[in-house]
């Protein structure tokens, strides 16, 4: 499948549509007796009770919306003889993806018989007969000939396990320059744009529209820049890091030296500069016979620790140098989804899928405070992500349930809760100046908040542009950019003023499970997949000829 497949809107003839709505319904036909296969499907497994917790492998596999709100639901009930399949897990993911798609097409054919309708009423005439061989559905263009837009598919299943390439050499690009991104041009107030103007979508464009020096091409990735935008950016690969299974999640360290990622089993901690694989941290006692992914990790601000979280229940937090475990903290009653050191390295904060986010004095080994979602009404207040403001304040915590809450940090007061996402809240992350918050969703979008305004209007910027969930956010250090991972398999720039994006970036070939910003000098930024990948990139500013 080709990396393009949404053409832009062309005017068609009413011989065009009834063929394109021909090959919709047959289509549509398939996909609806694949639905109810799936129904039965469905209804057998979860009478089995063969699932286990495999929320990190949902994304991974890149299951829908309802199939992890209806996971959360189950995993919640005590059932200690549950075994995982993951066969089963694929497949049932996979017909659910087609399930969802059939209520896409049956959207589209009521959309092109309006359309059809509308121009039979206006007294519409084909200026001349179509060409019959582009009365199919529209197809993407052609690949080009040795471009790297072959190898990174936009759209589709993840490719077999059999079809990774593992084992390759880290490639490199040109070493990023000290130097930051020049801002773009000082907005006033009247700059912001209102939250519901729609975003020119990068992953719309066909690649050749775009303009020679608005786009960048590598060996195996390539970055599209907003024609309708000023370019201040250019993107590279720095390093590509292999791993032997899925990454959860990439986390820099505070001075930006070093790069961790979370996979199944152990940790890799990386030389940013070098690419040199400088410590695995594996707990040996967790033994090896099955899954234990790692889906969250956070170096102390000093960075001669690391905090992991995984599915296991239990944080444990590491002496680098050692590779041993300093202490384990305990208390979660489901998986650990998220860490975060403060600024500060006093406290370290935790979210779990068991409804809560934890406070804890780490030295110590002591859990501060907990951090409940008491809402009756909520059937699915799992959190999935946590974040500390600069100042350690302020945690920030996102959720199944759609909402983002913030609590005081000292006395653990819930002081706020943001509504308006439209699917489960997937990630949250302070912009520097501690008084804004962007968060990612299933929706999506990712949506900036201003933090304590009494009025109703808190989200202040919708970002819309991806074509699948929103799995990961960043903010750039120099409160400059936004930085979205998504299941779409692109990353994307954004102005936090405008929304705009600056460019859209495809280097990975399954969902970009995490990403993050390195606060180090170097403008560097690093993305973990379903690929089994980890990569390092840089952003540099654009150097005037």
């Amino acid at each position: 499948m080709s990396v393009y497949n949404h053409r832009p809107m062309v005017p068609t003839n009413q011989t065009r549509l009834l063929e394109l709505l021909e090959a919709v319904k047959v289509e549509y036909d398939q996909l609806s007796q694949e639905a109810q296969i799936t129904k039965s499907q469905r209804d057998e497994y979860e009478h089995k009770g063969k699932y286990k917790d495999v929320y990190a492998l949902r994304w991974m596999e890149g299951a829908s919306a309802m199939e992890i709100n209806q996971y959360f639901t189950y995993s919640q009930q005590p059932n200690p003889g549950n075994e995982c399949f993951s066969t089963d897990i694929v497949r049932f993911g996979a017909n659910a993806a087609n399930a969802k798609e059939a209520v896409t097409y049956e959207e589209e054919i009521s959309r092109l018989r309006q359309q059809l309708d509308q121009m039979q009423h206006s007294g519409y005439q084909p200026s001349q007969q179509p060409d019959m061989k582009q009365s199919q559905p529209p197809q993407a263009p052609p690949p080009l000939t040795a471009s790297p837009l072959t190898n990174v598919p936009h759209f589709g299943p993840p490719p077999p396990q059999q079809q990774q390439q593992q084992g390759q050499p880290p490639q490199h690009g040109s070493r990023p320059k000290s130097t930051l991104p020049p801002p773009p041009p000082p907005p006033s107030s009247s700059a912001v744009a209102p939250a519901n103007q729609p975003n020119m979508g990068l992953n719309d464009l066909d690649p050749e529209s775009v303009p020679a020096n608005m786009k960048v091409e590598g060996q195996d990735w390539f970055a599209l820049f907003n024609p309708k935008v000023p370019r201040y950016l250019k993107v590279d690969l720095v390093h590509t890091l292999d791993h032997d299974s899925v990454v959860c999640c990439v986390k820099f360290s505070m001075d930006g030296r070093f790069l961790a990622a979370g996979c199944n089993q152990a940790t890799y901690i990386y030389d940013t500069i070098t690419s040199t694989r400088v410590a695995v941290l594996q707990d040996e006692t967790a033994g090896k016979d099955g899954d234990l992914y790692i889906r969250s990790v956070s170096f102390s601000p000093d960075g001669k620790y690391l905090a992991t979280g995984a599915e296991d229940k239990r944080i444990r937090i590491w002496e680098i140098a050692k590779t041993r475990i300093r202490c384990v903290l305990s208390g979660h009653e489901q998986d650990i989804y998220s860490l975060e050191f403060s600024r500060d390295g006093r406290i370290l904060v935790s979210g779990s899928g068991d409804r809560t986010t934890r406070i804890w004095d780490w030295v110590d080994a002591k859990c501060l405070h907990t951090l409940r979602i008491n809402e009756v009404d909520q059937s699915d207040p799992g959190v999935t992500s946590i974040a500390i403001s600069p100042d350690s304040r302020l945690v920030a915590a996102g959720s199944l349930d759609k909402m983002v809450r913030i609590w005081d940090a000292v006395s653990g007061t819930l002081l706020e809760r943001l509504e308006g996402h439209k699917d489960s809240v997937y990630s949250v992350a302070f912009m520097p100046d501690g008084k804004t918050l962007v968060s990612g969703s299933l929706d999506k979008t990712l949506r900036m908040w201003q933090l304590g305004d009494r009025t109703n209007n808190s989200c202040i910027q919708v970002f819309s542009g991806h074509k699948d969930f929103v799995l990961s956010v960043a903010t750039t250090p120099d409160d400059r950019w936004i930085v979205s991972g998504s299941k779409d398999r692109s990353v994307q720039f954004w102005h936090p003023r405008t929304g705009q994006t600056q460019f859209m970036l495809q280097g990975h070939k399954n969902s970009v499970i995490s990403v993050a910003t390195s606060p180090g000098r170097r403008p560097l930024f690093a993305t973990g997949s379903g690929d089994n990948r980890a990569r390092i990139w840089s952003y540099e500013p654009v150097t005037s000829s």
